[in-house]
């Protein structure tokens, strides 16, 4: 089936400001709630909601095989197993209804009023019901800094980076949308000089820059997923602010690696961007050598040109840019990530999301942690109001951004914005 939902020519009958990450060609999916405390699934153009749930019972979707109540949930997961066929018709379906020559919808005032909201009218909630979540370590340039930081600088990599995905099984308890606030951790730390532990609230929180991917149901339990169909089971990504607690992480992580320190909270762009969106996008990953194993190896452009930015926003002030990246750095690549995590018959159902690992570029201004910009606080970055940063500080709000843009389309993923509180006291 024609992918037509991304023909770059077609215009919008609603509109879309300058720059925006939503234009028609976008088409992200998402959960919303109405002013009228109604929860729908939904799609955004410009700076408008569109509530799909509606346009199924106004009989816009007609044609296409939906269960009844398909966009009236809470959740995506059941639209996300219908798999990438259903994905595509629907995309396609929308993008023909909000088509500017289409008068079908664009005609009927009242409908409009039923489908169609400001975007400052309505509340963006988590898009699925993440039932398990993954977290990779797969940018080289991340990994090589952490490895000089904390290990031999001449042996940055651990043998086995340059072989396999590493990664590690996350916590979804914790995942919340954009604008979730997030308090800083308590745990254990071990004072510099000191031989035991004391307890309190974590005074390195740091940021990680991230995207992840939402997959569909994608295998049963023992069978694996090859790299080359791996990405007919990615639905699509988001934006990811995998929260760090820095000196928590040092003291715990061996010998079986992340647990309290990440596992506190992650936040996610609430607009999930659709595989199909991307395809414009694609681009050459950096060269992996050696080569891997024949279970992950690629050919073609299996990288996304996705730029990425990071803001730090002190209270009271204006936001300050420390960090512009891009998603085509990451070495391995979303499929190779899929194809070796279902390698050993592990299964991944619906809703499952998997982090990148934070993404780091080439250069110290697109490094995607504080750990690495200031170089664990040696490098203080100073701020839009004077003062400086090692790490986070508490009522900091940390922004990211991202967006793809070639000569006839930009295409993006909004923001995820989440503000460090202090740590939660029990009344």
């Amino acid at each position: 089936m024609p992918n037509i939902a991304n023909d770059p020519s077609r215009k919008s009958w609603i509109e879309v400001p300058e720059n925006s990450d939503f234009p028609i060609q976008n088409i992200p999916f998402g959960v919303f709630l109405t002013k009228e405390d109604v929860v729908t699934i939904g799609t955004r153009i410009g700076d408008c909601a569109i509530d799909m749930g509606a346009l199924q019972q106004l009989g816009y979707f007609e044609g296409i095989e939906l269960t009844d109540d398909m966009f009236m949930q809470d959740t995506l997961n059941d639209f996300i197993s219908d798999g990438k066929k259903t994905w595509r018709q629907v995309r396609n379906r929308l993008a023909l209804l909000f088509d500017g020559n289409n008068p079908e919808l664009r005609d009927n005032k009242d409908h409009r009023e039923i489908v169609i909201f400001n975007i400052k009218d309505i509340e963006m909630l988590l898009p699925v019901q993440i039932g398990d979540y993954t977290d990779f370590y797969s940018s080289k340039e991340h990994a090589t800094n952490v490895g000089k930081m904390f290990r031999d600088p001449e042996n940055a990599l651990l043998p086995n980076w340059l072989h396999i995905p590493v990664g590690y099984h996350g916590r979804s308890s914790t995942i919340v949308p954009s604008g979730i606030p997030v308090h800083r951790p308590m745990g254990q730390i071990l004072p510099n000089g000191e031989s035991s532990p004391v307890f309190g609230p974590s005074s390195l929180v740091d940021f990680e820059l991230e995207t992840a991917f939402i997959t569909t149901d994608a295998n049963i339990m023992g069978e694996n997923i090859p790299v080359g169909e791996a990405e007919d089971y990615i639905f699509g990504m988001v934006l990811l602010n995998d929260w760090s607690a820095r000196d928590i992480q040092k003291w715990e992580y061996v010998p079986l690696g992340p647990f309290l320190a990440k596992n506190f909270a992650s936040s996610i762009s609430p607009w999930i961007v659709t595989m199909d969106a991307l395809e414009p996008f694609r681009t050459k990953g950096p060269k992996q050598d050696p080569t891997p194993l024949p279970y992950l190896q690629q050919k073609g452009k299996n990288a996304f040109d996705i730029n990425l930015e990071v803001y730090i926003q002190p209270e009271k002030a204006e936001p300050t840019l420390v960090s512009k990246s891009n998603f085509k750095y990451m070495y391995w690549s979303m499929a190779q990530q899929l194809a070796h995590h279902t390698s050993n018959g592990c299964r991944v159902n619906s809703g499952d999301m998997m982090g990148s690992g934070t993404i780091s570029g080439p250069t110290p201004d697109s490094f995607g942690s504080m750990l690495e910009l200031t170089w664990s606080g040696k490098n203080p970055i100073q701020m839009s109001d004077g003062t400086e940063r090692k790490f986070i500080n508490n009522n900091d709000t940390v922004i990211f951004k991202g967006y793809c843009e070639n000569s006839a389309v930009r295409i993006g993923f909004g923001e995820v914005s989440s503000k460090l509180l202090p740590p939660f006291v029990r009344k």
